[in-house]
């Protein structure tokens, strides 16, 4: 199975969700130099014993790509006899369009691809699928629901923000940036534990430095980018955001609703 990789997409941890509901063992090797030889033993010993095996960023071994051509000839060969080959093994392929990929694999596999959300209507909806966000435990576990929750749409709606505005061109960003899922998460799950750990006094100046300049800003490499991230960011989140006529746009559509269930949410975009 080969996922062909688009900018701002990450199919591991679908990966590793649909492994876990599966019960099976997942073992993944990000390829570059050096990890050839351990991928080559991981496809070697999951073809025996019925583990999936990801490799990921292909387009990065493009020397190596020709020995993976001849894994999976041997496999195509192989394939029906069940003591070479357990019934149960996957092998995974994400990679970027590159000239150096295989051709046959191309052929003998599965493509497919994971777009990006267009549009911040669809892009919030998307953000809710995202673990641990789509996680019923996680969305009502916190401590202090109120705060959290009207803070985790601003986060949301920070984080399609960002994205929406690469379609602008240089008038959007001064250089195109990746900003991703994997930021998300991470802020998500850094929220959380703010939120659980000061209920007095929401810390903002903290939220601000970790989301900001670390989690998103780390990609930032402009000046006048950096301050338009912040500026952002301090749009949703600040202290009027717990008010209920709070309005993120002079408009009044854009808000964070009332806090509720996450089918709520999902309504209300």
């Amino acid at each position: 199975m080969i996922f062909v990789l688009s900018p701002g997409s990450d199919p591991m941890k679908a990966l590793e969700a649909i492994a876990a509901s599966k019960k099976r063992n997942l073992k993944s090797v990000s390829l570059g130099k050096g990890q050839g030889e351990k991928a080559e033993n991981y496809i070697k010993d999951s073809m025996k014993n019925g583990d999936w095996v990801v490799l990921q960023n292909c387009h990065l071994a493009a020397k190596w790509l020709g020995t993976l051509e001849k894994l999976c000839e041997d496999l195509r060969e192989q394939g029906s006899d069940l003591t070479k080959v357990n019934r149960d093994f996957r092998l995974w392929l994400t990679s970027y369009p590159t000239e150096e990929f295989p051709v046959t694999i191309l052929q003998n596999g599965v493509k497919m691809t994971n777009e990006a959300p267009k549009g911040l209507k669809s892009n919030l909806l998307n953000s809710f699928s995202v673990t641990p966000i789509c996680l019923p435990e996680f969305f009502n576990g916190n401590s202090m629901p109120q705060k959290f929750k009207k803070l985790l749409f601003g986060l949301l709606f920070f984080h399609a923000i960002l994205q929406e505005r690469r379609l602008f061109g240089p008038l959007g960003w001064v250089n195109r940036y990746e900003f991703n899922e994997p930021d998300l998460r991470i802020s998500v799950q850094q929220l959380n534990i703010f939120i659980n750990e000061y209920p007095d006094k929401t810390p903002f100046d903290a939220l601000h430095y970790c989301i900001g300049h670390c989690n998103y800003g780390g990609r930032v490499t402009d000046a006048k980018d950096r301050v338009t991230l912040m500026c952002l960011l301090e749009t949703y989140f600040r202290e009027e955001i717990f008010t209920e006529d709070y309005k993120f746009s002079p408009s009044g559509l854009f808000y964070s609703p009332k806090v509720g269930e996450m089918e709520d949410y999902k309504a209300y975009i």
